[in-house]
């Protein structure tokens, strides 16, 4: 099988090609130098001459904040360029994975999002995302769309490693408290999405790793873990912090449509965890 993965180069993408190497499956691995998303023409003659059996769309633009005041080039992005790709895939008539996002949701209530939920985005973000989503169902049968949540990895910046960080620089940080959610590493993910592309069922999912925790219990065991138990960790209500964009409070989401499909749940995500912090120590990262 053969398998083109757009932003290869980045956090999820670099662990979704490896997964594809450890399988035995070819994967093309394509980034902005490779292939621009928002040009079409360029989608289509790079999708076209790599001959895929399916496309993984990991690329995106991810910086929340600065949405706000990028609304064009976001939407040019996850948007349009999401289209792009699904236009060629139904053309070329292969199937389509699209990496999507809780923040498709207005972050309300406290029970978990099932897949085909009312979407009601909060901000710019999610906005796009979502856009990206509609491209996708509106051109194609043969899809994925898979939405993930609070996503650490190896490659790039997260959560992880900015609380080791300011840990070791401040040795006290402040994290909110009212966000509730689950983690989701690259690594366990890319296996997920490669089980899933190899298949016929097509949807919607949510897929992060198992458990519920808010911004502030996650900082606490990363500390813990991480044997910085000096590190003074004070939880917060989001109001006290001025960020540009709105976050979903509620980020809680359903997965049982994995179980329902036959694929497997992630790991818990304090065992996901454990297993990153050690890959970092292991790399001389931490």
């Amino acid at each position: 099988m053969r398998v083109l993965v757009t932003g290869a180069k980045g956090q999820l993408g670099r662990d979704v090609m490896d997964e594809l190497e450890a399988r035995g499956l070819e994967g093309i691995g394509v980034d902005i130098e490779e292939m621009d998303i928002t040009d079409g023409e360029a989608c289509k003659t790079v999708i076209t001459e790599a001959k895929p059996d399916a496309v993984i769309h990991c690329a995106a633009y991810t910086a929340v904040d600065a949405a706000e005041d990028n609304l064009e080039l976001c939407r040019k992005i996850n948007g349009e360029g999401t289209r792009n790709i699904a236009k060629v895939c139904k053309a070329l008539d292969i199937k389509m994975m699209y990496i999507s996002t809780d923040y498709v949701f207005d972050g309300g209530g406290q029970r978990p999002w099932e897949p085909d939920d009312h979407r009601e985005p909060l901000n710019v973000y999610g906005l796009t995302k979502y856009e990206g989503e509609i491209g996708v169902e509106q051109n194609l049968q043969k899809y994925f769309i898979v939405r993930i949540a609070w996503v650490f990895g190896l490659n790039g910046k997260n959560f992880i490693k900015t609380m080791l960080r300011l840990g070791r620089e401040k040795g006290c940080v402040s994290v909110v408290d009212d966000q509730i959610g689950s983690p989701t590493y690259t690594y366990d993910l890319a296996r997920l999405l490669v089980d899933m592309i190899q298949t016929e069922q097509y949807g919607r999912y949510h897929a992060t790793n198992e458990g519920l925790c808010s911004w502030y219990e996650f900082a606490c065991e990363i500390f813990k873990q991480a044997g910085m138990d000096e590190v003074k960790v004070t939880p917060v209500d989001s109001k006290e912090f001025a960020a540009k964009a709105r976050r979903p409070g509620n980020s809680r989401m359903s997965k049982e449509k994995l179980t329902e499909k036959g694929f497997g749940r992630l790991p818990s995500w304090q065992d996901a965890l454990s297993r990153y912090l050690a890959d970092l120590k292991s790399r001389g990262m931490m």
